[in-house]
């Protein structure tokens, strides 16, 4: 079966690979749809944290069951399926309390180990979401979607509460919708105008501010000095991630869901002061995938808009740098078997 494996920095290589035989507790997953996300992009680069060469990239992942056993979901071959692509262990301390999501042995598909980026992939069928009743590109978005949905969770929002979101991209896009969806008001910032404006078309957020422009001072004068009691910081970098203490209000919370391969530094009286909880959110579990099922399905995420690019399998190699630039204006990236 065809494959693309990143042999290293910038390097793919379109290749042969051995077929999955079907295990137990597995199923045989043909992918039909991989979503580019900023992971494969910093794997790319060289840019990304727990990673190693070579590596068969892809995780947001959709297909079509080609062979399953018995099983207690009632998979069967030709169901459509979203892959969940969190390989946990099962034992740990934070998965026997449910926190799967960041499991102590944790083996992300595309990252740790190899991911989706070929024709045929062996999935355990926990890690599997029927998705019969949705389309293929809204299959595949369910696990991107789903970090936002997680960190929203995570934050314990409260209907009309006033958040911030910064950072435009995919992974904001899935904070802000999953906010507006616990009737939130959302306030965006990023430092393109364009970008802000999808964050209103797309996730319909109450306010945008430019990051670029006195970002402080419009956020105090659009909260009545108060400031937004949750910010979320999806930019993975590291002088926003530091900047963003600031944003917080008095007794608010922080959390980061971008991920920077840098130390982190603030100014303890600062946090101190202001009582702040800093949380860290990362993955995603079945309940959160669960929850974007539903909204996607009852039509509350457009997946049309969200998706921007597309290529077929074997040209991705070929389009793949020219979605790193700036001007090619990606949102998602989606390839397509």
């Amino acid at each position: 079966m065809l494959g693309i494996v990143c042999e290293e920095i910038e390097r793919f290589k379109l290749v042969d690979l051995p077929e999955p035989s079907l295990a137990e507790g597995d199923a045989i997953i043909r992918v039909k749809r991989i979503g580019i996300c900023g992971t494969d992009l910093h794997a790319f680069k060289g840019n990304q944290p727990f990673f190693s060469y070579p590596r068969v990239l892809g995780h947001e992942l959709a297909g079509i069951i080609e062979q399953v056993g018995e099983n207690e979901a009632g998979l069967v071959a030709g169901d459509q399926v979203s892959i969940i692509p969190y390989m946990h262990c099962g034992q740990c301390i934070a998965c026997r309390s449910g926190k799967t999501n960041c499991c102590t042995s944790m083996k992300v598909l595309g990252v740790h180990i190899d991911g989706g980026m070929r024709e045929l992939i062996s999935v355990p069928v926990t890690h599997l979401i029927r998705t019969n009743g949705l389309t293929l590109d809204q299959s595949a978005v369910l696990e991107p979607l789903s970090i936002g949905a997680h960190a929203v969770r995570r934050a314990g929002l409260h209907r009309g509460e006033t958040v911030l979101v910064i950072g435009g991209g995919p992974i904001g896009l899935g904070v802000m919708a999953f906010a507006k969806y616990a009737d939130a008001r959302v306030i965006a910032m990023d430092i393109k105008n364009e970008r802000l404006a999808f964050c209103r078309s797309w996730a319909h957020v109450d306010e945008t501010v430019n990051a670029l422009h006195e970002p402080k001072e419009k956020l105090a004068e659009l909260t009545n000095g108060d400031f937004p009691t949750v910010v979320f910081d999806a930019t993975g970098n590291a002088k926003s991630m530091t900047d963003a203490f600031s944003l917080v209000a008095h007794g608010g919370t922080l959390v980061y869901v971008g991920l920077v391969k840098a130390d982190l530094t603030f100014h303890d009286p600062e946090f101190h002061k202001r009582e702040l909880t800093l949380m860290g959110s990362r993955n995603a579990t079945k309940e959160d995938f669960t929850l974007v099922y539903e909204a996607v399905k009852g039509g509350n995420i457009d997946v049309g808009s969200f998706i921007t690019h597309r290529s077929p399998f074997e040209g991705m190699i070929s389009e793949f740098e020219s979605w790193l630039k700036p001007e090619s204006k990606v949102i998602k990236a989606m390839v397509e078997l």
